[in-house]
């Protein structure tokens, strides 16, 4: 088990922090925090949902829909981002880990602007998490990662690779629908181009 770095346990503790107030003040699915916080699709205002706020492209990503979807995401968050952070240092980790929060939110909000139905919120740290599972896989491809179930040994860059096809076929398919597959792919997509970006900056000075 990784040692914990300081950035990363701050989120992590946000996370959960508010993850209380959400249940103080109404439950995860019925929150006050969330009408206000969690991400709507611009036209929910029309539907009587409430209304759609910029700030929600970043604020969703703080809140959880339950015990469960709060854990996996923290456990992930607690696995992947301290080595990210000593990878990166905790500046650009944190620009790193909300830049992919927001792609997610507006890749989400692309997909399905046409889609029609009844509007849905989206809440979870998920869209930050996958950027930091793309860039654990780019910066440590040849680590060995386990599946939960089965529980497979495989290396990094496989892990990454088939857990994005994974999440295309689940977007495109809407096999499990009240998961928002295509945020999970923003934030890998934000995290690509992101770190593509660095590198190619950093080739140019050398």
């Amino acid at each position: 088990m990784p040692t914990i770095t300081p950035l990363n346990r701050a989120l992590i503790l946000i996370n959960v922090v508010v993850f209380v107030l959400q249940s103080l003040t109404g439950g995860p699915e019925a929150s006050m925090i969330n009408a206000l916080f969690g991400l709507w699709p611009p036209q929910a205002g029309q539907f009587g949902y409430p209304e759609f706020h910029v700030w929600q492209l970043l604020t969703y990503g703080f809140l959880h829909g339950g015990w469960a979807h709060l854990f996996f995401n923290m456990f992930a968050l607690f696995m992947f981002g301290s080595d990210i952070e000593r990878l990166f240092g905790s500046r650009r980790y944190l620009f790193y880990y909300l830049a992919c929060v927001v792609g997610a939110a507006l890749m989400h909000l692309i997909v399905t602007a046409g889609g029609g139905g009844v509007p849905a919120q989206v809440v979870g740290a998920s869209g930050g998490v996958f950027g930091l599972l793309l860039a654990y896989g780019m910066a440590f491809p040849k680590r060995t990662l386990m599946l939960m179930f089965p529980p497979i040994p495989m290396p990094a860059w496989l892990f990454v690779t088939l857990y994005g096809i994974f999440e295309l076929v689940m977007g495109v398919t809407q096999t499990a629908s009240g998961v928002a597959h295509f945020a999970h792919l923003g934030g890998m997509a934000t995290g690509f181009v992101i770190i593509r970006y660095w590198r190619a900056r950093a080739r140019a000075r050398r």
